[in-house]
């Protein structure tokens, strides 16, 4: 069955950096498109970044755009999301998705459990 597995998060301090994986298996990691989705306490998910599933485009929130780069390495079947110059409001469970194919981006039909982010001085 489809698994998305995140790793990588933690405490960091503003203006920090941490780098988010995901490891996929059940399908062909390849042949689908991929987003992260995060979301505060009390508030509801927030779409954050997208690949394309040959990685050659990349969408990113207004919110993270130019400090957060999305990658992925097909080979290894993993999606990765580099945050740069973290702010206190990027605190937030961080999920990988599996984007559902020919609908627009944010419409996602498997998650992973997610990884803490915590930004704080």
């Amino acid at each position: 069955q489809v698994q998305l597995v995140e790793s990588g998060g933690g405490v960091v301090q503003p203006g920090g950096s941490l780098r988010l994986s995901c490891a996929a298996s059940g399908f062909t990691f390849s042949s689908y498109d991929m987003s992260w989705v995060r979301q505060a306490p009390g508030k509801g998910p927030e779409w954050v970044s997208g690949i394309n599933r040959d990685d050659s485009s990349t969408i990113y929130a207004d919110s993270v755009k130019g400090r957060f780069t999305i990658s992925r390495d097909n080979a290894k079947n993993t999606l990765y999301l580099q945050m740069n110059s973290l702010k206190p409001e990027d605190t937030a469970l961080y999920y990988c998705a599996r984007e559902i194919p020919r609908y627009d981006w944010g419409t996602m039909d498997y998650w992973g459990q997610g990884t803490q982010v915590t930004v704080s001085s």
